[in-house]
């Protein structure tokens, strides 16, 4: 196998970036996971998420962290990149924008296990801190998911 990803068509590795203006789940791009029979975690952070309140229009800041065990498919991190900034013009609650990173991944990815967590800073005295993840259904990652989610803290 080559050390390349270039034969793969990822749209944005190597090219200028675009930011999108608002939520853009097209452009998160996958590769082959060359160790699909390997567990093993892939963890992002991202330290400056910006969205907006769907209500006031405010921005609201948060740190988002991604953790997951890839199958067959992994997000590249440029396209991930990418699409968490198309969140800083989209209007959607903490907890709605911690659902929908989730879902997103799960939806090019198909990974055996994720979970997404934001870190948002306070905005009238209360920080927020949801919580999501998903073990797919009928494998051991499921019971993963069900015994992390309920030790979360």
């Amino acid at each position: 196998m080559s050390a390349t990803r270039d034969s793969e068509s990822l749209a944005a590795l190597g090219k200028k970036a675009e930011i999108p203006s608002d939520y853009a789940p097209q452009v998160l791009d996958t590769f082959e996971n060359r160790h699909p029979d390997n567990d093993y975690w892939v963890r992002f952070n991202c330290p400056e998420f910006t969205a907006l309140c769907p209500i006031t229009g405010q921005p609201d800041f948060a740190e988002i962290r991604i953790s997951y065990i890839p199958d067959v498919r992994m997000v590249e991190s440029k396209s991930l990149k990418l699409y968490l900034f198309s969140f800083r013009n989209h209007g959607d609650f903490h907890e709605d924008c911690i659902n929908t990173i989730m879902k997103d991944l799960i939806r090019v990815m198909d990974p055996k296990y994720i979970e997404v967590t934001g870190f948002f800073l306070p905005r009238g005295g209360i920080s927020i801190y949801p919580y999501a993840n998903y073990g797919r259904p009928g494998t051991r990652y499921e019971a993963l998911a069900a015994q992390r989610f309920a030790s979360h803290e």
